[in-house]
Formats: C-alpha cells, structure tokens, sequence
C-alpha cells in the first residue's frame, strides 16, 4: 500500500505526497488544482489511489491557496506568479515529474510548457488555450444565476450548497462531503482569471509539447466538452470524455475511472518507469 498523504511547507509552498507502494518504479506524478481549491482536492482519492500502483503522488498547493502563503495578497496573483510556483515545485519534487492539471491547473501546466518542458502532462477538464471567454458568455447566457454565484464565488469565496453540487458534480454528493468541499473552497485571483480570458492565453508556438492527455466530462457545465475538444485540437490530439460525470473528476463518484485511464496511458507511453 502506498504512504498516505503527507502536507509540509516545501520552500514556501505546501506540497502533498503519498509515497509509492513496494515494487512501484517511484516515478514521481505532480497535480494542479483549478481555481478555489488548493492540494487538497487531491488527496481524498488520487493521491492514496496513484500511489498504491507505484507512482510517487506530490500535489502542490499554488501561492494564496491552500497551505501555501499569499493568500493576503492574492487578488494580486497573476498566472505568471502561478507558472513561477509550478517551477519552483518541479524542482522541489525532482525526478522530472508528469505534470497533471486540472481547469486553471491545466491553463497554468500549459504556460508552463512555453518555459520548460515535461517528460508527460494530463490535461483535465482544463482552461484551454482559447481561454475563457467562450465558456463564460455561454454560461452567463444558458444559466444567468448561476453564472452570478460563482462570481460571488470568485470575490467571496462563497456559493451555496446547490450550487457547489450544480456547477461541480454530476452525480449526487452527500451533505457532509459537500460541507466539508464548501468550507475548504475559497476565493480566486481576479488578475489571474482575467489573464484566463484576455491577458495571458497560451502561445502554442512556445511550446515544448510533450505526451498529451486530453480528458474531460460529459456534464461539465464550466469547462464543457467543446472547449476540450478544442484544447485536444489545438495541441493535435482526440480528447477523451467520461460520460456522467462533472467537473472536479477527481472527486466525482466515478473518479476511479479517470485515475485507470491516466495510468494506462502513462503505462503505454513508458512514463511509469523513472
């Protein structure tokens, strides 16, 4: 069985890991969560989960976030800042990790990529290089109010229950669980999600692409499946869409599925082996 997950304040920012389990290769796995999370939200199922089949699970916490300082200052974090805490955990890691990111996690993996490079990334229910836009307006359109609660979300850190269990899950969520999301979860970086939209997209020719996993969900109603197929597209790849599932796929029932395909895919492209 793998190490459970330990947290610890790694310079400055707080990484979360779970040792591989007797006979795994060690090859180290680094998760970014999205917007108004931090390590955290990966540490209920993949962090035990990928660590039991022999990978050395680390998830960092960006700066403002989590356990990670600057959350006094967080209005004023860019996706630079966050690009900056990306390298500075790789190093921390060490043993040239895959990179896994989630919605904003996967839009800062991939600003990561015009600066250094990666022997693997996944790309879950990521920002694409387009950007926010699209989604944004088409979801202020389909659902005005709740297009509403998570601005209100997004300066206060605050939203109801029914819409937490709305705009992240598909399946149903058990009151305590959604308790316990609701007081974890806090307010973003308004400089960083306007550098999502307009300010700093990705610039695709600067990149160092390396192995790429396009994953999404079927009933993400945030990062809906054309604006993944548009990421896969963009990077020249098929995305791959979980059916009955919502936006945080680690969390969601069915996340055991997600976590199977990204370690087969890791098996097939010979990222398991460090």
């Amino acid at each position: 069985m793998g190490g459970a997950a330990d947290s610890g304040l790694v310079d400055q920012l707080e990484i979360l890991e779970a040792a591989p389990g007797a006979g795994g290769s060690g090859r180290p796995l680094l998760f970014v969560h999205g917007a108004f999370a931090g390590a955290w939200c990966w540490s209920k199922h993949f962090l035990p989960y990928f660590a039991e089949q022999g990978f050395r699970a680390c998830a960092v916490s960006l700066s403002g976030h989590g356990g990670s300082p600057g959350r006094e200052r967080l209005d004023w974090l860019s996706i630079a800042d966050y690009v900056r805490d990306l390298e500075q955990a790789v190093a921390t890691v060490g043993g040239e990790p895959v990179l896994i990111g989630h919605s904003m996690g996967g839009f800062v993996l991939q600003k990561y990529l015009e600066r250094a490079s990666a022997p693997g990334a996944v790309l879950m229910a990521s920002v694409p290089p387009q950007g926010l836009l699209s989604a944004s307006i088409a979801l202020a359109l389909s659902n005005p109010g709740l297009f509403a609660d998570l601005n209100s979300m997004l300066h206060r850190g605050r939203a109801s229950l029914a819409t937490l269990q709305h705009a992240l899950f598909a399946s149903p969520v058990a009151l305590d669980e959604l308790q316990a999301y609701y007081r974890l979860m806090q307010p973003e970086s308004q400089r960083a999600m306007w550098d999502m939209t307009f300010f700093d997209l990705p610039r695709l020719a600067r990149e160092r692409c390396p192995p790429l996993l396009v994953l999404g969900a079927e009933n993400d109603i945030l990062v809906p499946p054309s604006q993944v197929e548009q990421a896969a597209q963009a990077y020249g790849t098929q995305a791959e869409i979980f059916p009955a599932m919502g936006h945080v796929m680690m969390l969601e029932a069915r996340w055991q599925k997600v976590a199977e395909r990204i370690i087969e895919w890791l098996r097939r492209s010979g990222l398991d082996q460090t």
